[in-house]
C-alpha cells in the first residue's frame, strides 16, 4: 500500500475507518497478531436483508482495518449460526406450521425441515445463509452453534462459566423481572428423552464434576446433566458472552434493540476474565409502515426482492449509508439508491485519495471499484454520459415497453458502438429497470393535461427541438430548454445563482411540468440527456401526444384494462 493511502486512511472520517481505528488501538494494547470479526445469525427464520447488512458492514470495517494495519495483522470473519437455540414460535413465512408446532422447544438442528429439502430446519436455513453470503462474494467462515457445543469446542468455557456461576447470576438477575429471576439459570439442559431445551431452575451444581442437576416439571424425574458435550445450551445473553470469551472475538456489531444485551454480555465476559469485543449498535430497518423488519414475520423487503430490481452493489450502498439512523426499507427506495450508487461510481475517478476513502464505492468494492460505464455519441471526445436508473425507467415509460431490447435500441441509436457485451453492468441495469417499470412505475403513473400557459410552453419547446434537429447533443437540448422557459413569467427564478432582471434563472416548476405532463411522474432525469437519448423526433411526438390528450387517455385505458 502506498504511504499516501495509509496516511489518508489514518485521518479518514468514513465510519468504517472510525470503527477500524478502535481495533488498531486494541491491537496496540494487547500485541495480538490476529483479529476475529463475528456476525451472529438466529436461524429461526429465513435470512433477510438485515443479515446481509450486518455482514456487509462488518466486512467494510474489516477491510478498513486491513488498510490501517497494512495487512500485517491476520483477520477472519466468522458467521455464527445459533442453531442450537430452542424453537420458541413458528415463523409466519414457512410451510408446514403444524409440523413445526409439534417440535417447539427443540434445538433447530433437531427439527425436521418444513421445506423437505434438508436434514433439519437449521440445515435449511443455514444453507440459505451460506448461499446468499456466497452470492455476494463475502470472505467468511461459517460456524454452527450445535457443532461447537457438541464437538467440545466450548467445553472449557462452559466449565469456567459454571465455576463463575455466582458472578454471572449477579450480572443477570438484576436485569430480570422478579418472577423470572427466582427460577433463572444461565444453563439450559437439553432433555435426554424429549430433546427439548429446558427452561428450568437448577437443583444443584457440581463444579468439580462439571454437572448441573434439575427436575422435569412434568414427570418429577430428576436428572444430572454435564454442561459439556452439547448436553446444555446457555441462555442467549450468557451464550453470547461465552462465545466472545471462548473464541476471543474482537469485533461484533449489533442492532440498537440489543444495546442492553451487549452491555450485559460484555459484563459477563469481564466476569469470566475476558475482554468484550469492539463494535457499535446500528439502527433497525423499518418497513413501509414504520414497523421493525422481522425475519419471523417476513415483513419488509427480502434479499430476492431487492435483487429482482437492483444490483447487489446498490444494496451494499443502502447498508453503508448512515448505519446509526433508522431507515425505511421498501420498494420506493430502490431507484434512488441505484442512482446514488451510479453517481458515486461516476465521481470516483475524479477524486483524490482522501475523497476516494470517503466515497461509499471504495468501501463497497474493498478499495477497487470498477470503472463507470459511460455512453459516448459519435465524435464525442468528452467523458460521455452516465445512464441512470431513472433515465431507463423513463425510456421504458415513454416507449410503454417491458422489452429490454427496446431500451437497447434507444441506447444504440445514441451510441452506436455500445452493446450488452461492452457494457455488461448497463445491460443488467436495463433488466432491473424493465422489471421495476413493469411492477411499480407503469401502474403508478399519473398523466395530466397541460393548461394554456403550459401548452404554449410545450409548443415553443417543440419548435426549439425542430430547429436543433436529429442528433442534437444533450447539452444543446438542455441549453435550449432553459432558453424556452426563461421568458415565461411562471418559470422565472430571480433568486437563482447568477440570475439578473434581464436574464432570470429557470425554476424547478418548468421541469416538474415536463415530468408530469410528458412522463406521468413528479420527478425525472436531466431532460436534455433524456431527449438526446430518446431522440429529438420521438420527443417531439411525445409532446404532440401530450398536447392532444392521447398520452393521458392511453394510460387511463391501460389502467382500466389492468383492473379488468
Amino acid at each position: 500500500m502506498s504511504s499516501e493511502l495509509l496516511d489518508a486512511a489514518t485521518k479518514a472520517a468514513a465510519w468504517p475507518f472510525e470503527e477500524a481505528r478502535k481495533l488498531v488501538e486494541r491491537v496496540k494494547r494487547t500485541g495480538q497478531q490476529s483479529v476475529l470479526f463475528e456476525t451472529g445469525y438466529g436461524p429461526s427464520g429465513l435470512p433477510h436483508i438485515g443479515t446481509f447488512g450486518e455482514v456487509a458492514r462488518t466486512t467494510m470495517v474489516r477491510h478498513a482495518f486491513r488498510v490501517l494495519t497494512d495487512d500485517k495483522i491476520a483477520t477472519r470473519l466468522l458467521a455464527f449460526s445459533d442453531d442450537m437455540d430452542g424453537l420458541r414460535k413458528v415463523p409466519d413465512n414457512v410451510p408446514n406450521g403444524d409440523m413445526l408446532r409439534a417440535h417447539l422447544g427443540k434445538p433447530l438442528t433437531r427439527i425436521p425441515d418444513p421445506f423437505g429439502k434438508f436434514d433439519s430446519f437449521a440445515a435449511h436455513n443455514n444453507a440459505m445463509l451460506r448461499s446468499f453470503l456466497d452470492q455476494f462474494g463475502f470472505d467468511y467462515e461459517f460456524a454452527s452453534s450445535t457443532e461447537y457445543y457438541t464437538s467440545g469446542r466450548f467445553d472449557a468455557a462452559l466449565l469456567h462459566m459454571l465455576a463463575r456461576y455466582d458472578a454471572v447470576q449477579a450480572i443477570m438477575l438484576p436485569s430480570l423481572r422478579e418472577e423470572r429471576a427466582s427460577t433463572y439459570s444461565p444453563f439450559l439442559p437439553v432433555h435426554p428423552d424429549t430433546g427439548v431445551v429446558m427452561q428450568v431452575p437448577l437443583d444443584a451444581m457440581d463444579v468439580t464434576a462439571g454437572t448441573i442437576s434439575w427436575t422435569d416439571p412434568d414427570t418429577g424425574k430428576r436428572f444430572e446433566t454435564p454442561v459439556t458435550g452439547g448436553h446444555v445450551k446457555l441462555q442467549w445473553k450468557p451464550d453470547w458472552a461465552m462465545r466472545w470469551y471462548a473464541l476471543n472475538v474482537d469485533y461484533e456489531m449489533a442492532g440498537k434493540d440489543l444495546i442492553d444485551s451487549v452491555k450485559l454480555s460484555g459484563n459477563i465476559v469481564r466476569a469470566l476474565g475476558g475482554v468484550a469485543p469492539e463494535g457499535f449498535n446500528y439502527e433497525l430497518f423499518l418497513d413501509e409502515k414504520g414497523q421493525k423488519i422481522s425475519k419471523s414475520k417476513g415483513n419488509g423487503l427480502t434479499i430476492d426482492d431487492w435483487l429482482t430490481y437492483a444490483s447487489p452493489e446498490s444494496l451494499a450502498l443502502f447498508m453503508y449509508q448512515k448505519p446509526r439512523e433508522a431507515k425505511r426499507l421498501h420498494f420506493d427506495v430502490i431507484p434512488l439508491t441505484v442512482d446514488e450508487y451510479l453517481q458515486f461510481l461516476a465521481g470516483y475517478p475524479r477524486q483524490d485519495v482522501k475523497g476516494r476513502l470517503g466515497n461509499p464505492v471504495w468501501h463497497i468494492h474493498a478499495g477497487e471499484p470498477p470503472a463507470p460505464e459511460m455512453l459516448r455519441q459519435a465524435g464525442d471526445a468528452g467523458p460521455g454520459t452516465a445512464i441512470s436508473f431513472a433515465m431507463l425507467l423513463n425510456l421504458a415509460a415513454v416507449a410503454n415497453s417491458e422489452d429490454r431490447a427496446v431500451l437497447w435500441a434507444f441506447l444504440r441509436r445514441y451510441a452506436p458502438d455500445v452493446s450488452p457485451e461492452s457494457h455488461p453492468r448497463l445491460d443488467a441495469l436495463v433488466g432491473y429497470a424493465v422489471a421495476y417499470f413493469r411492477d411499480f412505475v407503469r401502474p403508478a403513473k399519473t398523466y395530466r393535461l397541460p393548461d394554456e400557459v403550459e401548452r404554449d410552453a410545450l409548443q415553443k419547446l417543440d419548435a426549439m427541438l425542430a430547429e436543433l434537429g436529429e442528433g442534437a447533443s444533450a447539452e444543446d437540448i438542455q441549453t435550449g430548454l432553459y432558453d424556452v422557459a426563461r421568458p415565461i413569467p411562471r418559470y422565472q427564478d430571480f433568486k437563482a445563482k447568477n440570475a439578473t432582471p434581464e436574464r432570470p434563472g429557470v425554476s424547478n416548476e418548468w421541469f416538474n411540468m415536463l415530468y408530469q405532463v410528458l412522463l406521468g411522474e413528479d420527478r425525472g432525469p436531466r431532460f436534455g440527456s433524456f431527449a438526446a437519448l430518446y431522440g429529438v423526433k420521438e420527443t417531439r411526438a411525445l409532446i404532440a401526444a401530450a398536447l392532444s390528450g392521447d398520452l393521458k387517455a392511453s394510460h387511463e385505458a391501460f389502467l382500466a384494462g389492468r383492473k379488468g
